[in-house]
C-alpha cells in the first residue's frame, strides 16, 4: 500500500476504516420464494454466459446503462411522461429493467466465479441499486402515463423509502435481509411486467375501471387501479417493508445489549430528504411539475439519494459511525424554502429562477457525487490492491486454465463411463 495518500483520501476513507476490507464477509438472507425456486436457476445459466474477463462490477454497471440508455428514450419518446405512443417503447423499457434486475443478481455471482469477490463490490453493487432508485420508477411512470404530476413524483421517487431503510438494517445487522416479497426481485419483476403490459394495451390500461376488467360493478364502481396505487404501495411498506427492518436492527441491538430507541434519530436524514421534496414539490407556487421537468428532478434526486445512502454502506463495510447527514441535503431544504417565499411576505420566485436552481443543483449534485466516488473506489482498490472495472490479464488466464482443466478432466469422465 503507498505511504502516503491525499487529503481527499484521508477525508473520505481513513487507513483505520480501510483496514475491514480485509476480512470483509458478503452476509444475505433471501426469503423470496421466486428467487429460490425460480430465478435463481434463471440466473445460474445467464452467469455462465459471461466471459471470465469481465469484472463483477462491470458486470453491475452494464446493467445500469440499460437503465440510463432508457431514460434517455424516455426523453426521446416520451418527455411528457403521458405515455409512449409507440408500444416497442413500453417493451424497451420492461426489457432494460430485467436486464438491470439479471445484472444486479448475477455480478456476485460472477464475482464468486472469477475470485475477485470484495467489499468494494458490495459497495458498488448497492450503490448503483441507489442511484437507480429513482430511474427505473421513471421508467414506470412514463410506461404508466402518470405525466409530471405529483402522482408520477409519487411513483418515481417511493423506491427510495425501502432502499434506505434496508441500508439502515443491513448498517446494524451486518445482513442484506430480501423478505418473502422484496424489490430487488418480485418489485423490479412487477415493474417489468407494468410496463409490458403498457406496451400490449397501453398507458390508458391503468386508468380504466376495474369493474369493465373484472365485473363486481356494485362494488368497485367507477375504481381505477390508479386510485388504488398510492394506497397500495404505502401499505406494502408500512406493513411489510418497514416492521421487518425495525425488528432485525432490534434482535440485533438486544443480542448486543443495546438499545434500539436511539437509532431512530439516524432517520432524520430521510425525514428531510421527504419533508423538503414534499414541501418543494407541494407547493402551489412551485413549476417543477407543471413545466414539465421530473426527469431532471428525477436526474437530480438520484445523485443526492445515491450519497446519502451510499455514505451509509461504506460506514457499514468500514465500521464507522452512522452518517447522519450529507451536504447534498441542503439545495434541496433550499428548494421547498424558495417555493413557499409567499409565507413570509416575499415574491413567489419565477419558473426560470426555479429551473435554474434546479439545474444548477444537478450540476453540484453530479460533481460532489462524482469526486466523492473516485476517491473512494481509488482508496479501496490501491489498500486491497485490486482493480474495479477489470481483472488482471494473468489471473484471467489462470482462470481459463482451470475452466479448460476442468472440462478435459469432465470429457475424460465421460468417455471412462462409456
Amino acid at each position: 500500500m503507498p505511504q502516503k495518500r491525499s487529503n481527499a483520501q484521508k477525508e473520505c476513507v481513513s487507513d483505520d476504516a480501510l483496514r475491514h476490507f480485509r476480512t470483509y464477509k458478503y452476509s444475505s438472507v433471501d426469503k423470496s420464494p421466486i428467487s429460490q425456486h425460480v430465478l435463481k436457476h434463471y440466473w445460474n445459466f445467464c452467469v455462465e454466459f459471461l466471459p471470465l474477463w469481465l469484472a463483477p462490477n462491470m458486470v453491475t454497471l452494464l446493467g445500469f446503462f440499460c437503465i440510463i440508455f432508457n431514460v434517455g428514450l424516455l426523453e426521446l419518446m416520451d418527455p411528457d411522461l403521458l405515455g409512449p405512443k409507440q408500444a416497442w417503447v413500453c417493451y424497451c423499457y420492461a426489457l432494460g429493467v430485467w436486464a438491470y434486475s439479471t445484472m444486479d443478481n448475477i455480478d456476485g455471482k460472477q464475482a464468486r466465479r472469477t475470485g475477485t469477490s470484495s467489499g468494494l463490490g458490495e459497495l458498488f453493487d448497492h450503490g448503483i441499486d441507489s442511484l437507480n432508485c429513482t430511474l427505473a420508477s421513471l421508467l414506470e411512470a412514463s410506461a404508466m402515463g402518470l405525466g409530471s404530476t405529483r402522482l408520477g413524483a409519487f411513483t418515481a421517487i417511493v423506491p427510495c423509502l425501502p432502499m434506505f431503510f434496508s441500508t439502515w438494517e443491513t448498517y446494524h445487522t451486518h445482513t442484506l435481509y430480501l423478505g418473502y416479497f422484496n424489490g430487488p426481485t418480485e418489485g423490479l419483476l412487477i415493474a417489468s411486467l407494468i410496463m409490458a403490459a403498457s406496451g400490449i394495451w397501453g398507458a390508458g390500461l391503468w386508468t380504466e375501471p376495474l369493474a369493465k376488467l373484472f365485473g363486481y360493478d356494485a362494488f368497485l364502481g367507477e375504481t381505477s387501479f390508479l386510485d388504488l396505487w398510492v394506497p397500495i404501495i404505502l401499505f406494502a411498506f408500512c406493513t411489510a417493508h418497514l416492521p421487518s427492518c425495525v425488528i432485525n436492527v432490534a434482535q440485533a441491538r438486544r443480542a448486543k445489549g443495546l438499545s434500539v430507541a436511539p437509532l431512530f434519530l439516524e432517520w432524520f436524514s430521510m425525514f428531510f430528504f421527504v419533508g423538503t421534496l414534499c414541501a418543494w414539490l407541494g407547493s402551489p407556487y412551485s413549476h417543477i411539475l407543471s413545466d414539465n421537468h421530473l426527469v431532471l428532478l428525477c436526474l437530480t434526486l438520484s445523485f443526492v439519494f445515491g450519497r446519502m445512502t451510499t455514505k451509509i454502506i461504506l460506514a457499514h463495510l468500514t465500521r464507522q459511525p452512522f452518517p447522519y447527514w450529507t451536504v447534498l441535503l441542503v439545495p434541496l431544504g433550499g428548494g421547498a424554502v424558495l417555493a413557499w417565499l409567499p409565507l413570509i411576505g416575499l415574491s413567489p420566485v419565477s419558473a426560470k429562477v426555479e429551473v435554474g436552481y434546479l439545474w444548477t443543483y444537478f450540476f453540484i449534485s453530479v460533481v460532489i457525487y462524482f469526486r466523492w466516488a473516485f476517491v473512494v473506489v481509488n482508496a479501496i482498490c490501491e489498500y486491497l490492491g485490486i482493480q474495479c472495472l477489470t481483472i488482471p490479464e494473468a489471473k484471467v488466464r489462470a482462470l481459463e486454465r482451470e475452466r479448460d482443466g476442468e472440462l478435459m478432466m469432465t470429457e475424460h469422465g465421460v468417455k471412462a463411463k462409456q
